[in-house]
């Protein structure tokens, strides 16, 4: 099955060339969980820094110095290895005394804060992530701080490479899986690999509305979703304050996230986007007979605080925040034709 991969650019494609993740300190994550620990319980949670870690690998050393499951160990997102990164753990130790953390830190983990909660840090309990990174070897700089005030209206909601796997692999072993001709038992990697093909479809759709001029332009039953909330609504033509809205970064079109169930999205837009989609009728049904629900997701990426310093001449650090579940390679796609001295990003470190 061909997947193309060309996406559209909102604002063309960027004149600018840059380097990301020279060193560690040039990519720099924080993590916003969306509650306060509690302060009493018998899950402990840890705020942690990790320089050039990844995730999962943090989590079994702390199973392992807890002496517990790794089960019992939980985080609210997964964060690339090649940076440094401070982000919420949680450990189940019902009953125990407490530890020395300082005995946990190494020189590339310092534990920055500890607090007990009732219950374990899921998935995707997070409002966002901030982001601090250094663009080196800048070319054209003053086109790109020209380019960072169009991004300031937000850019393509595109899912990243980092849902895709290695050279597409998680999109190829998705269809695969979808097709009957793939096996997979771990329930995890499963779910990455149908997550790949669901994400592709968004993607789809995304760039399209882009080359066929309907990214800002809502069509005849387009679903509206608020924005900073998934709260959806239809589109209703001779609502004049839409339009306003919508240029305002207060509303946003969403595109599908595939699955079974009748979609909200109706009409024109409706019969737009299964037109679009024409060519992975297979892989639809595939999601459809794996149980997935319609959703709906935001077309449009709005950063926050988005703040640009020039260093030195090719030099610049860019900073910005975003909402749990985006990607901050959307952001920088648009900026700059972005390439990482550091090797390929971990999946799905959003």
């Amino acid at each position: 099955m061909n997947f193309p991969t060309e996406l559209q650019y909102l604002y063309g494609e960027p004149a600018s060339r840059a380097v990301i993740r020279t060193e560690p300190d040039d990519f720099r994550v924080i993590e916003d969980l969306s509650f306060e620990p509690e302060g009493s319980g018998d899950h402990v949670f840890l705020y942690i820094r990790k320089t050039g870690e990844n995730t999962d690998w943090v989590a079994r050393q702390l199973a392992h110095f807890c002496q517990v499951s790794p089960k019992e160990v939980g985080y609210a997102g997964k964060k690339d290895r090649h940076a440094i990164t401070e982000q919420w753990f949680s450990v189940h130790m019902p009953g125990r005394s407490p530890l020395t953390w300082s005995l946990f830190e190494t020189d590339t983990i310092k534990v920055l804060k500890s607090v007990k909660h009732t219950r374990k840090l899921r998935l995707g309990s997070l409002t966002g992530n901030r982001f601090q990174i250094r663009l080196r070897q800048v070319t054209e700089p003053a086109v790109l701080l020209s380019r960072v005030e169009e991004i300031r209206q937000g850019v393509p909601n595109y899912f990243g490479e980092q849902r895709f796997g290695h050279h597409g692999g998680n999109l190829t072993k998705g269809a695969l899986l979808i097709a009957g001709k793939l096996k997979e038992r771990q329930r995890h990697k499963k779910g990455l690999y149908i997550s790949a093909v669901r994400s592709y479809m968004f993607n789809q759709l995304v760039s399209q509305r882009i080359e066929q001029s309907f990214f800002a332009q809502p069509m005849a039953g387009d679903v509206l979703m608020i924005n900073g909330s998934q709260s959806c609504f239809p589109f209703e033509a001779e609502d004049e304050t839409i339009l306003s809205r919508l240029q305002s970064g207060d509303l946003h079109l969403t595109a599908a996230m595939w699955g079974r169930g009748r979609s909200i999205c109706t009409a024109d837009a409706a019969t737009w986007e299964i037109e679009q989609l024409t060519p992975w009728q297979e892989q639809l049904a595939g999601l459809e007979k794996l149980g997935l629900n319609q959703e709906r997701r935001s077309t449009r990426l709005m950063p926050g605080h988005l703040t640009i310093e020039q260093e030195a001449d090719d030099q610049f650090l860019l900073a910005f925040d975003l909402p749990a579940g985006s990607f901050a390679t959307s952001v920088l796609r648009e900026l700059a034709q972005v390439s990482s001295a550091a090797a390929q990003p971990d999946p799905e470190a959003e």
